[in-house]
C-alpha cells in the first residue's frame, strides 16, 4: 500500500480508502463501480439548537452518512463525542457497508454522530439533544431506509428516545426504526452481549485454525466498555486466561489471569476498574505490546499504528473496535505473520444481532436467547470460513480478503440491479 504521513495514517477515511483501493485493484473492479463504492451516497449535516438546564441555548452539529443502500436499508450506530468528524462518520459508514456484506446480511452501511461531550451533560440535556437530532434527520431514517443503533456514548436509553421521537412523528409505534433498544420496547435478547460474543467466536475459530487451546491462550483486551467487558466475561468463563485489561485512563495486568467476574462486580460498584486488588496497575499502551497470544483492541480507532506495531507480541489480533489498526501498521503486522481478524468481521456480531432485532420487530415475534446465540454463531463461523478461504485462494491477508469478499458482494448486487437513469 502507498506510504502515508502520520496524519493520513490516523485519518479513518484515508485508512478505509487505502484498504478499499488496494482490495478493489486486486479484484480488478470495474472503474465505474469503483467510483460508486469509493464515496458515500448521501451525507447529512445538521446544526440544531438545544435548551440547556441553565436556560442557555447551545447549538450542536450532527451527522448521518449513508454509504450504500444497494443491499438493503442503511445500518449503523450513532456516537456522541467531542471529536466526532465528518471523515470519521464517513469511514464508519463505509466500514458498515463492508461489515454487513462480509456477514451477508441484507443491509447497507450508514453511521451518525453528534459533536458533544456527554460526560458534561445531564440526562435531560441528552434527551432533548437526542430528540432534536432525530427530528432533524427523520425523513432519512426508517425501517426500510436507514436503521440507527447505539455506538460510543449512546445506549438503550438513547435508542428508546429516538424510537419514541420517530413514532410521535409517524403517529404510530415503529419499533423497527432503531436497534439496540430495551427488551420491553422491541429489543432482542442477546443483543447487548452480541458483539463481545462474536469476538469470542472469532477467537475460538482463530485458535482452532492455529492449533491452540483456550486454556493455553493468554488474552489482553483494550477497552472494558460493552464490547470489551462482554468479550472478557464470556472468554473468561470459557477458559481463556485474560491477563490484561486496558481502559482509556490506565489498565490492569496479572500474568496468572484476572478474575473477570470479580472485576465486573467491582466495576459495577465503584464505576472504575482502578483499585481492583486482583491485578496490578499497568499503562494501557504497555498492555498493547505485552506478551500474549491474543490481543483484542475493543475501544477506539488508531491504537495500533506504525509507532507500536513492531512491538506487538500477540500471535492473533482480533479487532473488537472499528479501525483500531492503521493501514501502515497492517503491513508491519503482516511481516510479523500476526493472524489478524479484521474489524469488519471480528466485531460484526453486534450488527448481526441488530439484524435479528429488526427481523423480530418486523415480524412481531421474539426469539429465545438460545436461538439468537445459535444463529449468531452460525453466521460468524461461516463468515470466518469464507474470509480465511478467500485469503488462502487469493494469497492476501485476512483483512484484504474480507474487503475483497465484501466489495465483490456489493458490486455484484449493484451490477444486477443496474444503474437507474
Amino acid at each position: 500500500m502507498a506510504t502515508m504521513t502520520l496524519e493520513q495514517e490516523i485519518n479513518p477515511w484515508e485508512a478505509q480508502s487505502a484498504r478499499f483501493d488496494y482490495a478493489a485493484s486486486k479484484l480488478n473492479l470495474d472503474p465505474g463501480l469503483w467510483k460508486v463504492l469509493s464515496s458515500p451516497s448521501r451525507e447529512i449535516i445538521v446544526h440544531f439548537p438545544v435548551m440547556m438546564d441553565d436556560g442557555r441555548i447551545e447549538l450542536f452539529t450532527g451527522y448521518r452518512v449513508q454509504h450504500s443502500i444497494a443491499r438493503g436499508p442503511g445500518k449503523g450506530g450513532i456516537r456522541y463525542a467531542p471529536d466526532v468528524t465528518l471523515d470519521e462518520v464517513r469511514a464508519l459508514a463505509s466500514w458498515m457497508t463492508w461489515k454487513c456484506a462480509v456477514v451477508n446480511i441484507p443491509f447497507g452501511g450508514a453511521k451518525g454522530g453528534v459533536i458533544c461531550n456527554p460526560r458534561n451533560m445531564s440526562q435531560g440535556e441528552l434527551e432533548r439533544m437526542t430528540r432534536r437530532y432525530t427530528s432533524e434527520i427523520i425523513e432519512f431514517i426508517g425501517p426500510e431506509k436507514d436503521v440507527p443503533a447505539p455506538d460510543v456514548n449512546t445506549n438503550e436509553q438513547t435508542m428508546a428516545w429516538m424510537m419514541d421521537t420517530y413514532s410521535m412523528h409517524m403517529r404510530q409505534t415503529v419499533t423497527a426504526v432503531v436497534t439496540g433498544k430495551p427488551l420491553n420496547m422491541g429489543g432482542s435478547r442477546g443483543r447487548r452481549e452480541a458483539t463481545g460474543r462474536g469476538v469470542m467466536i472469532i477467537c475460538d475459530e482463530s485458535i482452532k485454525k492455529l492449533g491452540r487451546s483456550r486454556e493455553s491462550t493468554r488474552v489482553v483486551i483494550q477497552g472494558f466498555g460493552n464490547v470489551g467487558s462482554n468479550a472478557a466475561l464470556l472468554m473468561h468463563n470459557a477458559g481463556y486466561k485474560i491477563v490484561g485489561i486496558g481502559e482509556w485512563d490506565g489498565g490492569l495486568y496479572n500474568s496468572q489471569g484476572i478474575d473477570i467476574m470479580a472485576l465486573w462486580d467491582y466495576r459495577q460498584k465503584e464505576g472504575t476498574i482502578h483499585g481492583f486488588k486482583g491485578a496490578e496497575r499497568s499503562k494501557t499502551e504497555d498492555l498493547l505490546v505485552t506478551d500474549c497470544e491474543i490481543l483484542i483492541p475493543a475501544a477506539t480507532e488508531n491504537v495500533i499504528t506504525s509507532a507500536n506495531a513492531a512491538q506487538v507480541k500477540a500471535k492473533i489480533l482480533v479487532e473488537g473496535a472499528n479501525g483500531p489498526t492503521t493501514a501502515a501498521a497492517d503491513d508491519i503486522l503482516a511481516d510479523k505473520h500476526v493472524f489478524v481478524m479484521p474489524d469488519i468481521l471480528a466485531n460484526a456480531g453486534g450488527v448481526t444481532a441488530s439484524y435479528f432485532e429488526w427481523v423480530q420487530d418486523r415480524q412481531g415475534y421474539f426469539w429465545k436467547e438460545s436461538v439468537v446465540n445459535e444463529q449468531l454463531e452460525h453466521i460468524m463461523v461461516s463468515s470466518f470460513e469464507d474470509v480465511v478461504r478467500y485469503a488462502e485462494t487469493h494469497h492476501v491477508n485476512n483483512r484484504i480478503a474480507a474487503y475483497m469478499l465484501a466489495i465483490d458482494r456489493v458490486a455484484y448486487t449493484i451490477r444486477q440491479r443496474g444503474i437507474y437513469a
